[in-house]
């Protein structure tokens, strides 16, 4: 399944949760393997809308909020290292709107 081209990337959940180093759940340092930083956030919300355009979507459960779907891909950061990932996404049953939750290393992906 396809998510939604509007899918919403929140500004705020890239800059403060996926870049900002974190003590618990910290996303920064593996994006800064690939040359993403706080500088480069609108080229890592391309890129993660790019995996809406490329890839289907994979319902993973329904909550009483919404359905999650995950997409494994990859993304090619600023410095060319490629990254393999799982981004997490939910469709909110209140306003039928789709949003980016998370990211996550695939550690399982295969090249």
């Amino acid at each position: 399944m396809k998510l939604p081209q509007d899918a919403v990337i929140s500004e705020r959940k890239i800059k403060e949760y996926l870049l900002t180093p974190r003590v618990e759940d910290d996303k920064s340092g593996f994006l800064a393997l690939a040359g993403y930083s706080l500088q480069s956030w609108r080229q890592l919300e391309t890129d993660l809308r790019r995996q809406i355009d490329e890839r289907d979507a994979l319902l993973i459960q329904t909550t009483r909020y919404g359905e999650m779907y995950q997409i494994k891909g990859q993304l090619t950061g600023p410095n060319g290292k490629v990254l393999d990932v799982i981004t997490v996404w939910v469709r909110l049953h209140a306003t039928g709107e789709t949003r980016f939750v998370t990211l996550i290393p695939d550690k399982e992906a295969r090249r």
